[in-house]
């Protein structure tokens, strides 16, 4: 196994240093409680005082919520008082289950569908329609391109927040689909270490190491080192994965009420045998495909290395009176090279003949620079406290990616039952294509959250946002220049102790570069989303509930026709319309029961011609995860989690000979999974995770017109130690 050898041998040198530090941090607390008859020493003692932030980190909770969220809002809000839907998968979960890749911690939360289009792209939609907002606490860039490339790992992490509907107020551009937020692990004030190895099928071999603390006597300067390494092969013919992950962070208080935070954190993934493209999902006669699940088509030489490294830096302030500032820097540098394989065309039902080959190398940089300040804080207004947010952004996103292609496209290829891979690697000094573009963004922002009585609270926002883009990609001009205000209007009014009723409008808007027939970039899109239901959180808040409706409008969206301009695709814009409800619970349900689950029902509508749209994506969906302590067996925890997705289909957009439409298939589908935890003793503890137990053969998606099936029955085993 190759691991990341310099990263842990750092790691190697804290413990004993912080041992010492925990120790001397320990006698300070020790001094501080004997100082409390003692008003001087105890003033000299408490110079810095920081406004802690609500009791949000899961890790070492057990917990499958939250009290409190502020993806929304910027306000840390319970999830009852936030007028939006929202789940949270936490670290708990994570845990548990060995949801170790943004995919796989995606996979289980409520209203999301992760469609995986190829081994190391992968696109996600909410409510029907493309999700393209990722943020790290708070902060991002909407993805350039629509998709996620390279396998996010999960390992830096203390929990996903995954709000729901349009998310003007916080991330200025957009789908009206659902906003993910990151949030990462933070130092903490005690001395806390673990390390674990993890095995499973297909030569998996994982080693993940986390260590966190004070880093001087007094306390008032934290780190945080948090590295992973894992190896492994796959059910895919020739696929293999390695990862490296490495994340530092660093926090000190610096005075009374400042607080100074920065962090690094890297990722490398160098998979082999990648796929671009997938498997033809139809012969010629019309008739479906049937491959065996191991089927890829990549060459033997295929990769497609990712490095993603972010780099942050925050600072809070403290004003008084309850305000505070805070400031944040993010710096990202994303960058991919690859030399891919592309097999295209429609295989002979009887011979499997009639794919040809298109073989590429692709580079990618993009670089993304992000700030944003606020303030919030309480007001006064006709004898009632309320809250106000108050705030500014800036943004540049830098792309250039090359393209290079071989003198070779379309040899003709053997059929996939054959097909070992083996094909001679051109020199790709054919042709070549590139994309060079900078996207600069400016926001303003402003919330209010009105307590207009002791039972309704309204929050009204808005936010101004300025994009602007120059360059071009691939040939087309990649230029627009558009100013948006997006309303936010949303309130919550409380039944009793325990029940709220919610209600909220938000827009958002998206720029586009997809060109119509006078290949001129289509308008932005612009969508709304509009919904309400009941809310409910019992046991302090430990257990959440939600039941909602919603309708989520999206104009202008960009589809591919089958015309060309001057070798250009032309397309057009669709108005769609979802409409539907979620059913969404998560908590401690007893003492010893753990549950997370979510229900989503809804149909998409062309606004223009009535017909159901984006038909690739399920109207149905349930997410259930659930975990149980056994009273019998001290220290033993068992669980289940089960994914659900209705049938989906897909218009191929060709027909047979006989003019029949072809239309591709997936039957609705259940993936079962079982987890059992026992805990050893206080350090040490084995966790078994079962995954598609019924070994269920599916289609990850039918998002474009080829695809690929998801993983069968697999099986991992972690054992880890904590202190």
């Amino acid at each position: 196994m190759r691991l990341a050898l310099g990263a842990l041998a750092v790691g190697a040198a804290w413990p004993a240093a912080w041992a010492q530090s925990a120790a001397t941090t320990a006698t300070a607390t020790a001094t501080t409680a004997t100082a409390t008859a003692n008003p001087s020493a105890a003033a000299s003692l408490r110079e810095v005082q920081i406004k802690e932030a609500p009791d949000t980190a899961t890790e070492g909770t057990g917990a499958y919520t939250v009290r409190a969220a502020s993806t929304a809002t910027r306000l840390d809000l319970s999830l009852r008082d936030t007028p939006q839907s929202i789940s949270v998968i936490t670290r708990s979960q994570m845990d548990d289950f060995g949801l170790r890749s943004a995919n796989e911690v995606l996979d289980m939360a409520t209203g999301i569908n992760v469609e995986r289009i190829e081994t190391d792209r992968t696109y996600y939609s909410a409510r029907g329609f493309d999700v393209t907002n990722f943020q790290v606490d708070g902060l991002g860039l909407p993805f350039t391109n629509g998709g996620q490339d390279g396998d996010l790992d999960t390992a830096i992490y203390d929990r996903v927040e995954v709000l729901r509907g349009a998310n003007g107020l916080t991330s200025s551009t957009g789908n009206p689909s659902a906003t993910i937020n990151f949030v990462r692990k933070r130092p903490t004030r005690e001395f806390q270490a673990s390390t674990g190895l993890t095995l499973g099928s297909w030569n998996q071999r994982r080693v993940d190491a986390d260590l966190s603390g004070p880093l001087n006597e007094a306390g008032t300067v934290r780190g945080r080192l948090v590295v992973a390494d894992e190896d492994k092969n796959s059910y895919l013919d020739r696929y293999s994965l390695h990862k490296q992950v490495l994340s530092g962070v660093i926090e000190a208080d610096l005075g009374a009420g400042t607080r100074l935070t920065a962090g690094v954190a890297y990722q490398k993934n160098t998979p082999r045998g990648s796929l671009w493209g997938a498997l033809p999902l139809f012969n010629s006669d019309g008739s479906a495909t049937n491959y065996a699940v191991s089927t890829s088509t990549s060459a033997n030489w295929s990769y497609w290395n990712t490095t993603d490294t972010r780099q942050f830096v925050e600072l809070s302030q403290a004003l008084g009176q309850g305000w505070s500032l805070k400031a944040a820097f993010n710096h990202r540098v994303l960058r991919s090279e690859g030399n891919l394989f592309y097999a295209y065309g429609t295989p002979n039902a009887s011979t499997g003949l009639g794919l040809y080959s298109y073989p590429s190398y692709f580079r990618s940089a993009e670089k993304q620079n992000v700030l944003d300040v606020y303030a919030s804080g309480p007001f006064a207004l006709a004898g009632r406290q309320h809250e106000l947010v108050l705030g500014a952004s800036s943004a540049r996103s830098d792309m250039r990616q090359l393209s290079l292609y071989g003198n070779d496209i379309g040899t003709a290829l053997p059929a996939l039952v054959n097909w070992t891979g083996q094909y001679t690697m051109p020199s790709f000094t054919a042709s070549s294509n590139q994309a060079d573009f900078v996207i600069r963004r400016q926001s303003l922002y402003a919330t209010a959250r009105w307590n207009l009585s002791d039972r309704l609270k309204l929050m009204t926002g808005a936010n101004v946002t300025q994009v602007e883009s120059t360059g071009q990609n691939y040939g087309v001009a990649h230029r627009y220049d558009q100013t948006k205000a997006s309303p936010f209007l949303g309130a919550t009014y409380a039944l009793d102790a325990q029940h709220s009723l919610y209600a909220s409008y938000a827009g958002i808007f998206n720029p586009q570069t997809q060109v119509g027939a006078n290949l001129q970039p289509l308008a932005p899109v612009q969508g709304r989303n509009l919904e309400g239901g009941i809310k409910g959180e019992w046991l302090d808040k430990r257990l959440n509930a939600s039941a909602s409706v919603f309708r989520t409008q999206q104009k202008n969206t960009a589809e591919a026709t089958s015309t060309y301009v001057d070798s250009t695709l032309v397309y057009r814009g669709v108005d769609a319309t979802s409409t539907g409800f979620e059913l969404d619970v998560a908590g401690r349900i007893r003492p010893d029961w753990e549950l997370s689950a979510g229900y989503t029902q809804m149909r998409i509508r062309n606004d223009n011609t009535g017909a159901d749209a984006r038909t690739y994506v399920p109207r149905q969906t349930l997410r259930l995860a659930t975990s149980v302590q056994v009273p019998q067996v001290p220290g033993l925890k068992v669980g289940a989690n089960l994914r659900w997705q209705g049938d989906i289909w897909r218009d191929q957009g060709v027909t047979t000979a006989s003019g029949q439409a072809i239309v591709t298939r997936q039957s609705a589908y259940a993936l079962l999974g079982l987890m059992a935890r026992y805990d050893i003793n206080r350090q040490w503890s084995a966790t078994l995770n079962i995954n598609n137990l019924t070994d269920r053969k599916y289609l990850n998606s039918l998002y474009w017109a080829q695809g690929y099936y998801g993983a069968p029955r697999n099986v991992n085993v972690s054992l880890q130690w904590r202190y």
